[in-house]
């Protein structure tokens, strides 16, 4: 992507485009709320492709007790042993609730069979089984979205360097992270096999552009609301009530000679 581009959408345009997509965010979750709806969204890509960015924005201005994030980490030796999406299945959306995956149950179709952290009839059986699987989910009253974003090798490499050179992005950095470049076409492939087998008219995939982060949030939020109709609930109107009376009670004498936290600034 050039220079011109990224000009193309100055600071104020995305804060303000951004402000708007997370009120709008807050009356999908009221209503999600109000009608008990269940939504699963997955969010896939390679590595640095800004999936957390992007899932960020989706919850920063919303419950957490409405969007629950899930992102599991490697499956312990007993998640080993059991049906593959058994791990998964305890963090389905219950009604009233928006299950946002950080990864999920498609680390199968990329990074276990490219890394071989899992057998060719592991593999096979985990594309045969899937399509079912989601399926499943749908049939089940879940409305499932998945997102994949798309980045290019020059911008993945810009990314990892940042990540290189900047000790508050060390922590991104994997091991895992590295290999990826050396893998970049095995992925690929991986990929295009994924793509062919789970796109779906159930569970249809949908690809975000992200060498652009600004963008790739806007677009990815402004689809995301566009997948759920829904319609803004009426706020319940609220009243406070007066402060109430201190029957000689005073906050000033309770909290004298505690310890405080330095004001430095």
């Amino acid at each position: 992507m050039s220079d011109d581009d990224e000009k193309k959408l100055s600071n104020k345009e995305y804060e303000k485009e951004l402000a708007r997509l997370q009120t709008e965010l807050a009356h999908l979750q009221d209503w999600v709320v109000h009608k008990g709806l269940k939504v699963l969204v997955i969010f896939e890509g390679r590595d640095t492709a800004g999936k957390g960015g992007v899932i960020r924005r989706i919850t920063e201005k919303v419950s957490s007790r409405v969007f629950r994030v899930v992102a599991l980490p490697a499956p312990s030796d007993r998640e080993k042993t059991q049906f593959y999406f058994q791990r998964y299945t305890q963090h389905l959306p219950s009604a009233g609730e928006i299950v946002i995956f950080d990864r999920s149950w498609y680390n199968r179709a990329g990074v276990e069979p490219v890394m071989g952290f899992c057998s060719q009839e592991e593999y096979e059986e985990f594309l045969l089984a899937c399509p079912g699987w989601e399926k499943a989910l749908v049939r089940a009253g879940i409305i499932l979205i998945k997102y994949f974003l798309v980045v290019s090798p020059d911008e993945q490499l810009k990314r990892f360097e940042s990540r290189i050179n900047n000790p508050a992005k060390h922590w991104k950095l994997s091991p895992m992270d590295v290999k990826a470049r050396d893998h970049w076409y095995d992925y690929s492939r991986a990929y295009e096999r994924m793509f062919n087998v789970t796109d779906t008219r159930h569970a249809p995939w949908h690809l975000v552009h992200s060498d652009n982060k600004k963008k790739a949030r806007l677009n990815c939020i402004s689809h995301l609301l566009d997948q759920i109709p829904y319609e803004h609930v009426p706020d319940e109107e609220v009243i406070l009530p007066p402060l109430q009376k201190s029957n000689g009670i005073s906050d000033e004498v309770i909290l004298k000679d505690r310890s405080f936290v330095p004001e430095r600034f």
